[in-house]
């Protein structure tokens, strides 16, 4: 079975059902619009309007964070809390999220994507260990 050069692009259409040509079965589209981009150019080659499409901070080399949002740095207390917290119960609580949040002063938010990212460490390391 040979392998086809399909482009980001064109899985991209093809998904939503906009692209029906295999790659390199450049057919150009019907008079009075314009004519599509070939499925065979490069993905991370500049196209027309594409730049202003992207809102200022989703370039494709960002760290997918929002906008104005840093990362978090725990304290060495707050991680101390949080850990403590998890050893006793992997599932954290409304209550305790509220009494972690308010003692720790960080958002109730925080507290829950901080646990769901240790159990996928948790979930990690017990697998590493098998």
């Amino acid at each position: 079975m040979e392998k086809g050069s399909f482009s980001v692009e064109w899985l991209a259409q093809s998904s939503r059902g906009g692209a029906r040509e295999m790659p390199g079965e450049f057919r150009p589209s019907s008079e009075g619009s314009p004519p599509q981009t070939p499925p065979s150019i490069p993905a991370d080659s500049p196209r027309d309007g594409e730049a202003a499409q992207r809102s200022p901070g989703h370039e494709a080399g960002s760290g997918g964070a929002a906008p104005g949002r840093s990362r978090t740095k725990f304290s060495a207390v707050q991680l101390q809390e949080l850990e403590r917290s998890f050893r006793e119960q992997r599932y954290i609580g409304a209550g305790e999220k509220r009494r972690l949040a308010a003692v720790l002063n960080l958002s109730q938010s925080q507290i829950k994507t901080w646990f769901q990212n240790r159990r996928m460490k948790f979930k990690r390391q017990t697998q590493d260990a098998r």
